[in-house]
Parts: structure tokens; C-alpha cells; sequence
């Protein structure tokens, strides 16, 4: 949302690259995958805050309008490949998962807060969040724009185009202005920034022509294509790969904590079947780290 402040390349996860939301309606079989830990982790546990510990739970904040990454089933309960994960991470922590669902924007304030234990929401890792939380590296992700089918866009000469955002997310924020900022320097007419509160609406926005293409990551934008089928197309390759990251409370051992659970889970092969299942493997890590967003 999202994901994105300040967005490096994310070279140094060397072997470890990118794949590449609108019906709020899972993958084939996804939401029957059971999230289930290969069990607790003692050394992972050991690690954890006193106050964590004995709470017996694991408060995971989320904005749940990022498919396939966290999204709400017809029910309204958050589902997604990051939210299985998040549930197989609390049992590997010998936790009982309590989802609190938020705005984006109020997450990291409720870490700093005490009130929300985990942050997983897509978050990119970067310098200037690592000011208030750590984070802990599950994945990397990349750029992907979106056009009309048969409408090629190019990310790269989009002056003068209307391009359709989730509002708040780094595409937003950083991105499109940036480009704008460029066409404008040139001569050339800037780009039309439009808004959404939403993902899905933002792709709707190009579904209906009120957009010539959106920007997200890159695998909510190829989930959003599959979903849509046949109305939208990839424009451009996929670029700026950057790490999510789980954000925790700083400095308080609780990043040790989740980076222990989730290495036990790459180790074990139950992080990848989930991944696998959502079709978003590509993107998956051998390594989990700490803060690793930001470093050149």
C-alpha cells in the first residue's frame, strides 16, 4: 500500500526475484490451503518479548484491500497468501493469530503504540520506516503497470496519460509524481494522477476507460489481470524490485523472534506451499532478514 515509501532495487536478496483484486474472490483452492505450521518453534519462542509471551497471542494489524496479498472474503474476514502466512507464523510462535483489521496509514503507529503486535500489510521495507519499527523480509516484489487489453502502455513515456493508484501507496506517493515531475521538466504534459481508496477500484478504473493504465505491486497487479480476464494486460516489465517487510515494535526482540519463526518455515517447506498455492512462489526468499530494505 502500500508497500512503497522510498523504493530501492532489492539486489541483495541475491537468488531470491519476483513474480510476476478485484472481485475480492480467492485463487482456485486457495482459501481451502490450511495455513498450518509444521509446529512450534522452541528457539523461535524463546526469543520472544516477555509481555508477547504471555499474552498467548499474536495481534497482526492489516489493511486487508490488497489482493491476492490481504484481502476479505464475502465474509469480511482477511484472507490472502500473506494472512495464511501470518497464521502459520503465530503457530510457529505458539500463538493464537488475532487479526485487527485497519486503515494502512495506522499501523505502524498502533507497533509503536503497543496496540498491534505485527504489521503485515504489505509494508516495502525502507530507511526512513526503519526510524519507527524493524522489519522483518518475507518477500520481494517489484513494479508492474496495467493497461486495457490491446492498449500497450509504456511506464516509461507515460506523459500525458491518466494513471490510476491506490492512494497512499508508494505508486502514489513517490511514483507518479515522479514521473509527472520528469514529463513536465521535458516539455512534455504530465501525467493525470487518479486516486482510488481501493486496489480493485483502481483497476476498475482502467476496465471502465476512466484510466489509461494503474501501477501497483507486482503481484497484485498480475492477480487483478487473472481476475479480470481478458480486459487487462501487463504494460511493461515488472521493475524496482524492493523487500516487504513484517513491521514489529523496535528494538524490542521481537523481530528476532518472527525472523527465527519464518526461517523455520522456508527450512521446514511450509512457507512455500503457501506461497505455491497462491501462485506468487517466484517472489518468495531463501533467507529472511532484518531491516534489509534501504541497503544498496
Amino acid at each position: 500500500m502500500r508497500a512503497r515509501h522510498v523504493l530501492p532495487v532489492f539486489a541483495a536478496l541475491g537468488a531470491l526475484l519476483l513474480t510476476g483484486c478485484v472481485d475480492n474472490s480467492a485463487p482456485t483452492g486457495a482459501e481451502t490451503t490450511a495455513p498450518v505450521a509444521n509446529g512450534v518453534n522452541a528457539d523461535a519462542v524463546a526469543l520472544l518479548p516477555q509481555d508477547v509471551a504471555d499474552s498467548g497471542k499474536l495481534v497482526i494489524g492489516t489493511s486487508p484491500n490488497y489482493a491476492p496479498n490481504e484481502f476479505k472474503n464475502d465474509a469480511g474476514e482477511p484472507i490472502g497468501w500473506a494472512m495464511e502466512m501470518s497464521t502459520a507464523l503465530a503457530e510457529t510462535l505458539g500463538l493464537k493469530p488475532e487479526f485487527t483489521i485497519a486503515r494502512f496509514e495506522t499501523i505502524i503507529p498502533g507497533i509503536v503504540g503497543g496496540s498491534i503486535n505485527a504489521g503485515v500489510s504489505s509494508f516495502t521495507d525502507n530507511a526512513e520506516r526503519q526510524k519507527q519499527v524493524d522489519f522483518v523480509n518475507y518477500y520481494v516484489a517489484g513494479i508492474q503497470w496495467a493497461s486495457p487489453k490491446g492498449k500497450d502502455v509504456d511506464p516509461d513515456n507515460a506523459c500525458g496519460l491518466t494513471v490510476a493508484v491506490q492512494a497512499t501507496t508508494y505508486q502514489d506517493t513517490d511514483e507518479i509524481p515522479a514521473k509527472s515531475e520528469a514529463c513536465v521538466a521535458a516539455g512534455k504534459a504530465a501525467i493525470n494522477k487518479l486516486p482510488f481508496d481501493t486496489q480493485d477500484a483502481a483497476a476498475n478504473a482502467v476496465v471502465l476507460g476512466q484510466a489509461d493504465a494503474f501501477t501497483a505491486d507486482s503481484p497484485v497487479t498480475l492477480y487483478a489481470i487473472s481476475k479480470l480476464d481478458g480486459k487487462l494486460q501487463t504494460a511493461g516489465e515488472t521493475f524496482d524490485a524492493a523487500p516487504y517487510g513484517i513491521a514489529v515494535a523496535k528494538d524490542s526482540g521481537m523481530a528476532e523472534a518472527v525472523q527465527a519463526a519464518l526461517q523455520s518455515m522456508v527450512d521446514d517447506g511450509s512457507y512455500t506451499k503457501i506461497l505455491d498455492a497462491w501462485g506468487v512462489a517466484d517472489g518468495g526468499l531463501e533467507t529472511i532478514t532484518i531491516n534489509a530494505g534501504g541497503k544498496s
